[in-house]
Order: C-alpha cells, then structure tokens, then sequence
C-alpha cells in the first residue's frame, strides 16, 4: 500500500465541473482501487448493488439511523436517573462510571471494529454490535447492584463501538458521492437529537416509571433494527483471498492503550489531582503501550491501525481536525446547560432548548454545504465552516450578565451552523479518497479522534472551569459561600441555602468559567483551521470511480 495520497484519483474539484452520476443502485465502473485493481468487468464494492429496489434501502437506513439514534441516546439518558439508580442499587462512589464505561468501550474498540468491517464486511459486524447492545440493555435492566450496572454498561458500549463507525460507513457505502450529504446530514442531526434529548427522556423516564425502563426500552427499537438489517442489506461482493490473519495482538494493544489513556483522563482531576502518582502513572503507561502499538502495528500482516491513516494527508488533516471537533462539543454539550440553569435560572427543560437551537440550523447547513464544496472545494469548505465556529464561541464571551435567553439561543443556533459546513464536508471528503476495502478503518479513525478530543476536552476545560471557580471562591468579598467545589452545584441548584449576595456572587463565577470554556473552545477551532489549511491537500484526491 502506498503511504502518500492515493495516485490516479481525481481531486474534489472534480466533483463539481463532472456530469450527474447515475441514479441510486447503480454500479460504478470497475477501477483500480486502493486495495488493488478488480478485474474487468468485476463487481466493485465502491458502488451500490445493481438495480437496488429503493425500499429495502430506505428501510435500511431507517434501521441505521435507529441504531445510531439509540447509541447516542444511551450515552446521556442515565445522567438524570443517578439518584433513583443510586438510591436503589447503592454505589455513589463509583456512580460516574456507567457513563465513563459505557463512553470508553465504545471508543476505544472503534479501530478494531472499522479494521473488522473492511475485512469480513460491514453487515456482521454490524448485526455483532446491535445484538451485543441488545444483551447489554437487557442486562442492565436486570442489575442487582452498581458493579453489575456498570459491567453491563461496558458490554453496552462495546456494541455501541461497533455501530457508531459500521453505521457512517454503510451511509457511504450505499449513497453516491452526490447523495452522501444528504444522508450523513440527516445522520448527524439523529445523533444530535438524541445525545440532547437524554437527560431530558432519562428524567421522564426515572421520574413517572421505574429507571430500569431506559433500559428496556431499547429492546423494542434494536430488535426491529436487527430485524431490518438482516433481512434487507445485501453487500456488493468482494474479491476473495483478501483475507489475512487477524491482528489479534495489535487489537488488544490498541484497547489496553486506549483504554488507559481514556481512563486517566475520566478520572484525572477528579479522583486524584492531574500531578498526582495515578495520573501520572496511568498517562505514562499508556504513552509506553502507545508504543508498542506502533511496533505492532508495523509487523502485522493485517495491523488494526495502520500507519497510512497518518501517513496521508487527507486523512491524518481530517483525523487531527475532528478531534479538534470533539474537544470544542464541549462548551455547547456539556458546559452550556449548566449554564443556562446555573446562571440564567432556566429549568432543565429550557436548558434544553436552548442547546437544542444548534440542531435546528446543522441540517440546513450541511444540506447547503454541498453546494459550496463543488465550488470550492472541501477543505475550504470546512475551514470557513471551523472559522466561523470560531468566531460564535468567542461571542460567548462577549455575553452581558446575566444574558437573555435568546442570546445563548442564537449563538447555538449559529453555531450549528457553521458546523454543519465543517464536519459534513470531511466526513464525505475523507470516506471520497478510500475505496470499500479502507473506509471501515478511514471512518473509525475519524471517530476514533473526535471521541478522544471530547474526552481531552472535557478533561481540560473541566479543569479551567474548576481553576476559576476555585480562584472566585478563594479570599471571595462575599460571606456564606461554599468552601468546596463539591458544595457548589448543590448551592446552584438551591439558592436558597446561602444568602442571596452570595448566591448572585457564586452565578457570577460560573458565568466567569464559561467564558474560559468558550475561549479555549475558539482556540480549538482555530487550531483545526490551521490544520486544515496547512496540513491538508487543497483537494482531496477522490478516487476516479466515486466520481459522480
């Protein structure tokens, strides 16, 4: 395999000034590919099958964006069940891990799933992750006490990991290039909606049922999804003896690895301070077994992460910039609800509105971005997109105290966005530049860094948020303020615990925090901008029969 940019592939200028492709279904003529040259008048599994009756894919991508919707779901909809979930089964010590084990399975297991998919096909793999998400809710619904709860919750996410890449991937697979938008849009905004909508169904949920029903929920859904997907998607064949032996040593490398990192970062600042022995100890070690990954790596016939996905530059600019993506979610995901009840003194359903302004305008956006990347390009096209995100998060800073609610309303809404001219353009670019047989792996180790940018981003920023806030409480001019950060979201969320100077005092800190958060956000975009635009081809070379 060449370790630069593929030859013989045409640039995204292309895209634009080349006729229509065919409709959907029809099958693109046989091309050298970057796994190698079919032969003639082979079938290329770079094009949908021949002749595909519209409504069985249609009911496949219904099912796709089921699964993704309950992945995403599942990420967040536990978050306001905790006390009921802790009042039963017990364990507030280590509560903060049925998210944490149910976020670091699923990521750290995206290479050795996109490596899976490229060999063995997306369809397996994908009906492993569904059932193993099935078994995993079916057995947190039957937890018996916070260890198993969370056991479960990993074996959750570990089917989760195989269907946030397969999913991205069979939306290419199956969509020609002058489709693809439409579909990873509209994939985006089910991921968006229902990492938004959790907390908000997960409190329904805890408050008029029993917690254990967010769990079996899921059943009904994933079942119907399995169903569908068996039935229905059938993958272009594939040239046989493709095959070589599973890197099974690198897999286990790449999980220890990501593992280890994930968790130092989960828990740093948190359970122990940044310097501390643990934190240190574990970053350490997962820079040694980093290590040995690349050794690995390099030896394996077949190596779950190999060196071309940073060896080219398409993909290394996209991998580095949707990290970059992942850490700036931060403030709009994590940050800004708190802000909105903390600060503004809206109820979580208003909180939730206001986050939710950005999924009103992403659609649009990335349905628009299309348009713009056959002018211009989509490295362009991202970069101005990341650009103007840049500029909505420092407008954050520029808030009055307290904001009106409108204001951080139409900063989300903006910032949606401008982000639907940045990540759909790579997604699109990015699965363009790598035939069938390399865009399971291109596809994971794009969610792959997004994943691990959220987790350094919440890390960080978490870290100035709480560097703030402690600097606002030390030698404060104000009496009646807790003394701890562990008191101050109960006194958010009861003002009337401490006096009222002292309760505006303590709004005034976190509205403080939040500008940092969104500062380091901005910097965030502006630093993937720079990526793009020095790293990455002016265009990127998508190959010949993707062309549309």
């Amino acid at each position: 395999m060449a370790s630069g940019e593929s030859t013989g592939a045409s640039t995204d200028g292309d895209v634009g000034d080349s006729p229509p492709g065919g409709i959907p279904g029809a099958r693109a003529k046989a091309g050298a590919s970057a796994a190698g040259a079919s032969a003639p008048g082979a079938p290329t599994p770079d094009a949908p099958e021949a002749g595909a009756p519209a409504r069985p894919r249609t009911a496949v991508v219904a099912a796709l964006m089921l699964t993704m919707g309950l992945v995403a779901l599942d990420g967040a909809i536990v978050s306001t069940a905790v006390p009921q979930i802790v009042g039963d089964l017990g364990g507030f010590a280590v509560f903060s891990w049925i998210f944490s084990g149910y976020i670091l399975a699923g990521t750290v297991t995206l290479p050795v799933y996109g490596k899976f998919s490229d060999t063995y096909g997306r369809k397996p793999v994908l009906l492993f992750g569904i059932s193993l998400f099935l078994l995993g809710s079916l057995l947190c619904a039957g937890a018996w006490n916070m260890a198993a709860l969370i056991s479960f919750r990993i074996l959750q996410g570990l089917g989760g990991g195989a269907l946030q890449g397969t999913v991205q991937t069979l939306a290419a697979d199956l969509y020609p290039l002058k489709e693809r938008p439409r579909i990873q849009a509209r994939m985006s905004v089910v991921w968006a909606t229902s990492a938004l909508a959790g907390p908000a169904l997960g409190g329904l949920i805890a408050s008029y049922t029993d917690w254990r029903w967010i769990f079996l929920l899921n059943l009904p859904p994933a079942a119907a999804a399995l169903w569908i997907i068996s039935r229905h998607l059938a993958e272009p064949h594939r040239a046989p003896g493709r095959r070589g032996p599973v890197d099974w040593a690198g897999a286990l490398a790449v999980f220890a690895c990501g593992g280890l990192l994930l968790f130092a970062l989960v828990q740093g600042g948190v359970a122990w301070p940044w310097l501390s022995a643990p934190s240190l100890g574990l970053l350490g070690a997962s820079a040694a077994l980093g290590a040995l990954v690349v050794r690995i790596e390099r030896r394996a016939a077949e190596p779950i992460l190999p060196g071309w996905v940073w060896r080219r530059r398409t993909i290394a600019a996209v991998n580095l910039a949707m990290a970059a993506l992942g850490l700036l979610m931060v403030a709009p995901m994590v940050f800004m609800p708190t802000y909105a009840q903390s600060v503004l003194g809206l109820g979580p359903t208003g909180a939730g509105l206001v986050t939710s302004a950005m999924t009103l305008s992403w659609p649009i956006s990335a349905a628009f971005a299309q348009h713009v990347y056959r002018r211009i390009g989509f490295r362009n096209t991202a970069a101005i997109g990341v650009s103007l995100a840049a500029a909505i998060l420092f407008s954050f800073t520029l808030l009055p105290y307290p904001a009106a609610p409108w204001q951080p309303a139409l900063i989300m809404f903006l910032l949606g966005g401008a982000l639907g001219l940045f990540q759909l353009p790579l997604i699109v670019g990015v699965q363009s530049t790598v035939g069938w047989a390399e865009r399971g792996t291109t596809t994971a180790s794009v969610l792959f860094c997004r994943n691990v940018g959220q987790s350094i981003g919440a890390a960080l920023l978490g870290a100035v948020a709480n560097a703030t806030i402690t600097g606002r409480l030390t030698d404060a001019p104000v009496a009646g303020l807790p003394s701890h950060l562990d008191d101050v979201s109960k006194a958010l969320a009861q003002p009337g615990l401490i006096p009222a100077e002292a309760s505006d005092y303590l709004r005034r800190a976190v509205d403080a925090a939040g500008d940092h958060i969104f500062l380091g956000a901005s910097l965030a975009a502006v630093a993937s901008a720079v990526v793009l635009l020095l790293v990455a081809p002016r265009r990127f070379p998508v190959l010949p029969e993707l062309r549309e």
